[in-house]
């Protein structure tokens, strides 16, 4: 019997287990019934409860989710004591695991006390009775109120306003009606988040909206870039919706972000699923592609419930067969997209004349009331003359996300038609150069499911060869590293270029991942000549194209070191 405390944080809205703020603790355990351990966690949650007494302790509700080798349990807080509840759930989870290590019952005080002490003077510090009324004004007044470690805001972008979280103002000193919501889209999915939130921006900025955008690579507003980095979590979401310049706003909402700490916002007048695929697996509990399934979908919870779209859409990949089956557990409004006009959902919500995006003999198609063409597949820059499949499914989502928040159809085909796949548009997703006749791709791609979609589209580009370079991140399997280099060989490239990554080595060693994908290639017969070794994704530009000639294809996976990359492919 083995039991281990893997993480235990905070949560700061609707989240997996519920729709409540609270904490939440990740444990493993062996040789024991998961029943018989969240028993025994429930119990001692309400022995410390009981034994802080009611001048400390606050309602509250537990949830659990059981995994393969543990769980997750979770309690309810407000606002004011998530840190206190974090420490309230590992000490239950101590004296759980004390208990059923030792097999006997003990008085839970043996534990306890000093613990219990401690947890009362964290409570007395960090109680905000005077933040959670304010809270309560906001929300009878339908206003959104942000709260963080720092600061408070009410309303959202230029109808927004923050404080200092010690300097809020008294509620009855506060106009109200000042304040208020702007359009607001959520996107998750394995991959294509970046994309959309970056085509519907440019569409936004079309119909003349000063649209706000987070994303993993940057949070920007307009053509302003506020900071570089994973902006995709709740903490991206509060700084963008206070920036008084934003006027719409596309939330990317990646899985990490949503199983740390929830959704950023209780509400949004859309939400986008691009599509489920295996990635991640084996964090946070997450160890199956229909659970991954179930986080990405958390989403439809900023959704109201029912199935008037004019309260809110949630958008849906109808290719995707996880979604489709994840979406018989929901009760929202959505709207399907497909690129076969033919699939059954599609053709159901035409004969119930429901919001539906298609392709239909070669069009861009969104239907409502009516069929409206939003242009041409293959004239929309962005699908690289129809070749590049998984961007034709990005616009199709982004399109029915767009109507969803009222955006015209000419500012829409507008949008379509200024995003392109370049640096400047689209970083690092299938930007295309020519460089002294060398057809040049370079993309982010950096799973399974995403690089077999670059691969496709390099593999309906003319070339007299093909050189891939890719790599890893240490912390996937050992199969879904191999299944990579499977999708890469599917182009039958003339270089396989391994490159090493070494911040993302995760706990491998250098070479190990290299070598591994080498001797797998080398079983599935490739030549080893065609196989070579790069320090990292700069050494391995420079290698590749001294192999390259004119009229070759050079397919470069970068997952660091872009923009050093890029500057190289300039200067040539």
């Amino acid at each position: 019997m083995s039991f281990e405390l893997d993480d235990v944080r905070r949560l700061t809205g609707p989240n997996l287990l519920s729709d409540e703020p609270g904490a939440i603790i990740d444990v493993f355990f062996t040789d024991v019934a998961p029943e018989l351990v969240l028993e025994c966690w429930k119990k001692h949650l309400y022995h410390c409860q009981v034994s802080l007494g009611s001048d400390y302790a606050w309602p509250s509700n537990s949830y659990a989710r059981i995994f393969e080798g543990g769980a997750s349990f979770s309690i309810s807080a407000p606002m004011d004591l998530l840190y206190s509840a974090c420490d309230l759930a590992e000490l239950a989870w101590d004296l759980c695991v004390a208990e059923l290590s030792l097999r006997v019952e003990r008085s839970p005080s043996v534990y306890m006390l000093p613990r219990l002490a401690a947890l009362k003077e964290t409570i007395i510090e960090e109680r905000n009775p005077r933040l959670l009324a304010f809270m309560e004004e906001a929300r009878s007044h339908k206003v959104v109120c942000l709260v963080d470690d720092d600061e408070i805001s009410l309303g959202m972008g230029l109808k927004s306003k923050t404080w200092a979280i010690d300097k809020f103002p008294e509620p009855a000193t506060v106009d109200w009606q000042q304040y208020d919501s702007i359009p607001l889209a959520l996107v998750t999915g394995t991959n294509g988040k970046s994309t959309s939130v970056r085509l519907a921006a440019e569409i936004a900025k079309a119909a003349s909206f000063n649209a706000g955008v987070t994303s993993t690579d940057f949070i920007k507003v307009g053509d302003s870039i506020i900071d570089e980095g994973d902006y995709s979590g709740p903490g991206g979401a509060r700084m963008l919706l206070r920036d008084t310049r934003t006027e719409m706003a596309f939330l990317e909402v990646a899985r990490g972000g949503l199983l740390r700490r929830g959704l950023p916002v209780q509400y949004a007048n859309v939400a986008l699923v691009t599509n489920v695929a295996s990635d991640h697996l084996g964090q946070y509990g997450i160890n199956t592609v229909e659970e991954i399934a179930t986080v990405k979908t958390m989403v439809s919870k900023a959704i109201p419930e029912g199935n008037d779209f004019s309260k809110g859409t949630l958008v849906l990949n109808a290719d995707d067969p996880m979604l489709v089956e994840e979406s018989l557990k929901l009760n929202v409004p959505i709207c399907w997209f497909s690129e076969d006009h033919n699939h059954p959902l599609i053709q159901q919500a035409l004969s119930r004349k429901e919001p539906c995006v298609f392709v239909k003999d070669g069009i861009l198609t969104y239907s409502h009331e009516q069929q409206i063409s939003m242009g041409n597949v293959a004239d929309v820059p962005m699908t690289v003359n129809g070749t590049a499949k998984h961007n034709i499914q990005n616009a199709l989502g982004v399109i029915g996300l767009t109507k969803a928040l009222s955006i015209s159809d000419e500012h829409i085909r507008q949008g379509l038609m200024r995003f392109s796949s370049n640096a400047e548009d689209n970083p690092g997703r299938g930007n295309i150069y020519d460089v002294n006749g060398i057809t040049v791709v370079i993309d982010f791609a950096h799973n399974r499911h995403s690089m077999q979609a670059i691969v496709d589209m390099a593999s309906n580009m003319p070339a007299n060869a093909k050189h891939v370079m890719f790599s890893h991140a240490g912390d996937r399997s050992d199969q879904a590293i191999c299944e990579v280099a499977d999708a890469v060989s599917k182009l039958n490239p003339k270089t396989y270029m391994l490159t090493e990554i070494e911040k993302y080595l995760r706990g491998r060693e250098l070479q190990e991942i290299s070598l591994l994908v080498k001797n797998h290639l080398l079983k599935s017969g490739i030549t080893e000549s065609n196989i070579m070794l790069a320090n990292d994704p700069l050494d391995g530009t420079r290698k590749i194209f001294e192999r390259a000639k004119a009229g070759d294809l050079i397919l470069l996976f970068v997952l660091s070191e872009r923009e050093k990359v890029q500057e190289l492919i300039n200067s040539y």
